[in-house]
């Protein structure tokens, strides 16, 4: 078969060990064809075949994110963007911009307000003197938290306050009404729903699906936003990803995406389970991963939610937080966890536990290791994302019960865009050096599959490496950085594997998918300090270009 396209003069870092570097890789009918020598791969070409030089550049299998929110990541882009603001002048300047250019818009919506946006807690009243007239919401970089102005909290019903599923809060003042501050998804739903984007949220925030279905408008609509957010996604070289704010709904969406040859990425998609749910919800998961149990679009796996995040103090940890008398609160009781592990794990489907705190990492391991005692061991695969502080006994029991850690280099204070100054309000200086380990939890057995979390941070691949490789040590603390192929592997096979996906894509073999990124230099010649300036020359999905970079041939 000759090849239909051929990536040659490239540095090919392969990721398969059975032949880690080559110089050119061949690809026809959406897979790779061949890996070899420059020599090898022309060999195989034919009077129709596509031949792009890559000029030195280095080529590796597509990137694979492993925790992400494409959906909401893809609506959120025509928002307002508060990363990087402070203070009220610059807050209020970029509302009244943004609601002069959305005059009809129902919700004026914002992302990416750090919780130090203005030097107090943020109300309803500073919203309120923002704009009165139409209803304002601006949303935190972690998603956790919104706040809204009065007209928000009225339309949406929240100003008098509401009853809440626990953890989910909507925050009271002393004068008996909503101070604007809603804590986590059914709490701050509602005024989501205002904007008209409630129901991409069901997955993430209840685990239902809309009633009614979505008519094939509103269905466009939807896969429009995911289509800009594919795009984004292309042009940082990533062609698979683990979608974290899913349910059915949305696979359907992607589906219908891939028969238009729309979708640019391969998708795993998860059930949500929630603490309310009864068991027997999980037939709901095993249908789900039985109706999209291969191809682009996949299922089989249930997200759950210990707790929540450090910086609103929702995050579960074994003692109190710095200057409180609160530690936090896990969402599942002990028991109660147990079981939903051990069913989920008998019904063959892998579990996600997003676990900030110590104590919610504890509770989720003690989860997992009741489910495989119970039910023997099997290849699981079971992870838990984000892992933010850890007790140094929990540290060799990920290793021993084969859990992966999912975690975001990007999330580290002071290795991104997180300032350093969060660490001393949420952690106590003696347990700075259990925050947010990397090289640790590799060197005691945890498989690592790493991510950015977008949009809570830049999708961007190349400065999540950045930020791997350059990260300094919290004072006092172990150096967490790994070397550049355990970064690559992260982002490549080891998120393929963590997925269930390592045959079909993560790695540079015949016959695996033609998935691939070229990235715009030596990778292995940049300086550390450098890479996250460095662009995609070229993203490849399933043999397609999906994005090229101008001025790239």
């Amino acid at each position: 078969m000759p090849a239909e396209l051929i990536v040659t003069h490239a540095k090919v870092l392969t990721m398969d060990a059975t032949r880690p570097r080559a110089q050119a890789v061949a690809l026809a009918g959406g897979k790779i064809l061949a890996v070899g020598s420059a020599a090898e791969v022309m060999a195989l070409a034919g009077q129709g075949t596509q031949v792009i030089d890559a000029g030195g550049r280095t080529l590796l299998p597509g990137f694979v994110e492993s925790h992400l929110h494409l959906v909401l990541g893809g609506a959120e882009l025509s928002q307002l963007q508060l990363g990087g603001m402070v203070g009220f002048d610059a807050l209020r300047a970029a509302f009244e911009a943004f609601a002069a250019a959305n005059p009809e818009a129902p919700l004026l919506m914002a992302q990416g307000a750090a919780y130090e946006i203005l030097d107090h807690p943020v109300t309803r009243a500073d919203l309120d003197a923002v704009i009165a007239d139409r209803p304002v919401a601006m949303m935190a970089p972690d998603h956790h938290t919104l706040w809204a102005n009065t007209a928000a909290l009225r339309a949406a019903g929240l100003l008098q306050g509401a009853a809440m599923p626990h953890g989910h809060v909507v925050v009271m003042g002393a004068d008996g009404l909503a101070t604007g501050e809603l804590r986590e998804f059914e709490a701050f739903g509602p005024v989501l729903a205002l904007g008209g984007a409630a129901h991409l949220q069901l997955g993430i925030a209840t685990g239902g699906e809309p009633c009614p279905w979505p008519d094939a408008l509103q269905r466009e609509a939807d896969k429009d936003k995911i289509v800009a957010g594919l795009a984004h996604c292309a042009a940082h070289g990533i062609t698979a990803m683990v979608n974290m704010d899913g349910n059915r709904y949305t696979c359907v969406l992607l589906r219908e995406l891939a028969g238009e040859g729309r979708l640019t990425a391969r998708v795993k998609v998860p059930f949500h389970f929630k603490p309310h749910m009864d068991l027997s919800e999980l037939d709901r998961a095993s249908a789900m991963a039985a109706e999209f149990g291969d191809g682009p679009v996949t299922s089989g796996f249930v997200k759950m939610f210990m707790d929540g995040v450090v910086d609103s103090r929702t995050a579960c940890m074994l003692q109190d937080y710095p200057g409180t008398t609160d530690c936090g609160e896990a969402l599942f009781e002990v028991e109660r966890f147990k079981d939903i592990c051990t069913d989920i794990d008998r019904r063959g489907l892998q579990i996600a536990v997003h676990a900030i705190g110590d104590g919610a990492v504890r509770r989720t391991l003690d989860g997992y290791e009741a489910a495989a005692e119970r039910n023997g061991r099997r290849d699981s695969r079971h992870r838990i994302e984000h892992i933010e502080l850890i007790d140094r006994a929990d540290v060799p029991r990920l290793g021993v019960l084969g859990v992966t850690a999912s975690v975001q280099p990007a999330h580290p204070p002071g290795a991104m865009d997180f300032p350093l100054s969060t660490m001393d309000q949420v952690f106590h200086r003696d347990r700075w050096r259990d925050a947010y380990l990397t090289r640790t939890l590799a060197e005691h057995g945890a498989p690592l599959a790493f991510a950015s979390d977008w949009p809570v941070t830049d999708v961007s691949v190349m400065r999540g490496i950045q930020a791997v490789l350059t990260r300094v040590p919290f004072a006092g603390c172990q150096d967490e950085r790994v070397g550049l192929m355990e970064v690559l592997r992260a982002y490549t096979a080891g998120g393929a594997w963590a997925a269930h996906l390592e045959d079909v894509t993560g790695r540079l073999r015949p016959g695996l998918a033609a998935d691939l990124v070229l990235i715009d230099g030596d990778i292995e010649s940049i300086p550390a300090g450098e890479i996250g300036r460095t662009g995609i020359a070229l993203t490849i999905y399933g043999g397609r270009v999906t994005h090229r970079m101008p001025g790239f041939a």
